[in-house]
Order: C-alpha cells, then structure tokens, then sequence
C-alpha cells in the first residue's frame, strides 16, 4: 500500500501486494531453512550474537525490531481517530474481538492443544513457553499488513486507518495487563519488570519516534513523505528475515530433532484466525454494518502484529525458547491464511448484503 494511500485513505481496492508481501511465506520458509543450516555450520558467530544483552534484552534484535516496527507504526495515523463515531458498529465489533475475544480464545486452543493434545509429541520442558508464545501472538492486532488485507477486500479504507489507529493507543496500555493476566492464569511465571520493558522498548518508544518522524516528514511534503516510507519499507523488510534468521539459527536444533513441531504449533493458530474472523464478520452483519467494514473487520480481528509478538517472547523468555518459535510459526502462515480469508470474505459478499436491511 502506498504512503499516500494510507495518508489519505483514496486507495484502489483491487491494488496488488508487492513482490515480498504476495510471497512472505516463502521468505518465512528460506529463512527457517537458512537459519537452521548457518546454526549448525557456524555456531560461534550466532553464540557470541545472543550474548550481547543489556538487561536481558539482545542488542542485534532489539535493533532489528526496531526497524521492522517504526516504519509500520509511520503509517499510522492518529488524527483518524476523530473519525471513529463514524463507523461505531464496525469499531465496536472489532474491538470486542481483538480484546475480549480473540487472546482469551487462543489461551484456551493453547491449553487443548499444547497442553492436553499434542503435548505427548512436544518437548515438555517447552509446554509452558509454546503456551506463553501463542498468548503473546493472540495480544496484539495487526499494525500493517491489515492495510493489505482491507485493500483486497475492497474494505472502507478511512475505517481500517481509524481501527488501526485506536488498536495501536489501546496497545500501549492493554498488552501488557493481558498478557500477564493470561500467563498467569496458565500458571507461567510473569517476568513483570522484563514485560513492561518490552512495552516501553517495542511499544512505546517506537510510537513515540514513528509519529515524531512521520510529522517532521510530511511537513516537508507528501512527496519527501512517499520517498522515505518507500526506502524505510526495504529496511523494514530486510530487518524482518534477518530476525527469522537468527531466531532459527537458535532454534535448528529442536527443529531437526522434531520437525513436526512447526506443524502442531500452527493448529491452534489456524483456528484462531477462523474462528475470530468468522465472528467478526457474523457480528457486523447481525449489527447491520456495510461489507466495506465488515471485511477488515474481519481481518484486522484474525490478524496478528507478529513483529511486536516476537521481541517480546525473545526479550522474555529468549531466542531458543519455545514462546520464539511460536511467534515465528505465526509469521510463517499469515499470508497464505489471510488470503484465504480475503477470498472467503470477497466470495460471501452477496450472502453477506443478503442479510441487510433495505
């Protein structure tokens, strides 16, 4: 999507992802299998990079994150938030899932599936941090690839800029009570000091800067605008795949010794996303709001801001944790599962208008 389109909100709603967001998975997968062959054949370089923490937060990644976020969190903006009595239904709904819904919910699939079902084919000192890794997946919406994802769907471009915008200032306070509240009732053990400081350093800050920057940008024009968020995109993706890297590089182990271990983690975060689409979409039907809203309601309701999820379960539990690799499985499916909510979304459109009042 482009800067202005996401400025403005005058967006096509056919445009086409880009080269990296139509093929993420595959970069997803490259990276695992790239990680995992550097781990093994080049140990100490990778060692010596996760000892470098200050108050058990690594440097390189904190660095990587940073870079990965702000530029998303640029795209944001806040003065949209006046437009949210707009489309309160939508609002409503969305916030309903996203907060009240959609973390308890995967705490719930976490302990089915990780705890009780597949727990026989999972290392079980790992049970707790899988467990704590879907639970910080589940705590934070979408921030960028949302925007895609209403394109696609034809969606009301000024209510995905507003629900955006009010997800990220409910972040800042709720993800951390979440979280915690979650983990402890999971019986995790919650690093509080080392919890809050992931909200300062990937929540926090970052918002602070990204808005600073966004201002200084545009009061030098749309264009300089346009020109920096699109060199920033590059770095922002460059960041991501080689944090993947590194996580994998950590985790080649554990993954060579039990491969099927992607594929359990990836169940209850399938049906997470369905399950928490399909009721977004239900809900504003039955609350009568228009298909344009209804759509990235649906999605922003499904989708996750797997960036923020994966600082914070390195920064808590660390790079070779089972919460790491837990967050990355999330990356690792987002886009073929979202496309295929956007498909279903698009296809149900007419059923969907049925059930409106004339």
């Amino acid at each position: 999507m482009s800067a202005q389109c996401e400025v403005t909100g005058k967006c096509a709603a056919g445009a086409p992802m880009n080269l990296f967001e139509r093929w993420l998975t595959l970069w997803v997968a490259l990276c695992i299998i790239g990680g995992v062959l550097l781990g093994q054949w080049l140990p100490a370089p990778f060692q010596a990079l996760g000892r470098m923490e200050v108050a058990q937060v690594n440097i390189p990644v904190g660095l990587l994150i940073w870079v990965m976020i702000i530029p998303m969190l640029m795209k944001i903006d806040f003065g949209a938030l006046s437009q949210v009595k707009s489309h309160w239904k939508g609002i409503g709904v969305t916030l309903f899932v996203n907060w009240a819904v959609k973390p308890f919910s995967m705490a719930l699939l976490a302990w089915i599936f990780i705890r009780q079902l597949f727990a026989p084919y999972l290392p079980a000192e790992q049970l707790d941090s899988y467990v704590a890794g879907l639970i910080l997946l589940a705590a934070a919406p979408c921030t960028a690839m949302v925007f895609v994802w209403s394109r696609l769907t034809g969606g009301d471009p000024y209510f995905t800029l507003s629900q955006v915008a009010l997800n990220d200032a409910i972040m800042i306070f709720a993800f951390a009570p979440i979280v915690g509240l979650l983990l402890g009732l999971s019986a995790i053990i919650v690093p509080w000091d080392t919890l809050f400081t992931s909200v300062v350093l990937y929540i926090v800050i970052p918002v602070v800067l990204a808005q600073l920057w966004r201002k200084l940008l545009l009061k030098r024009g749309q264009q300089r605008f346009d020109a920096v968020m699109a060199q920033l995109g590059h770095a922002s993706i460059l960041a991501l795949l080689a944090t993947l890297v590194l996580l994998f590089a950590f985790q080649g182990e554990a993954i060579i010794q039990q491969p099927l271990i992607i594929a359990l983690l990836a169940v209850p975060i399938l049906i997470q996303v369905f399950f928490n689409s399909g009721l977004a979409y239900w809900l504003n039907r039955s609350v009568g709001e228009k298909h344009s809203v209804a759509g990235p309601s649906a999605l922003i309701g499904a989708s996750n801001f797997f960036e923020l999820a994966v600082a914070a379960a390195i920064a808590l539990f660390g790079f070779q944790s089972g919460a790491a690799l837990a967050t990355v499985v999330g990356v690792l499916i987002e886009v073929p599962t979202m496309l295929l909510v956007v498909k279903i979304v698009n296809q149900s459109k007419d059923w969907y208008e049925s059930g409106q009042p004339s």
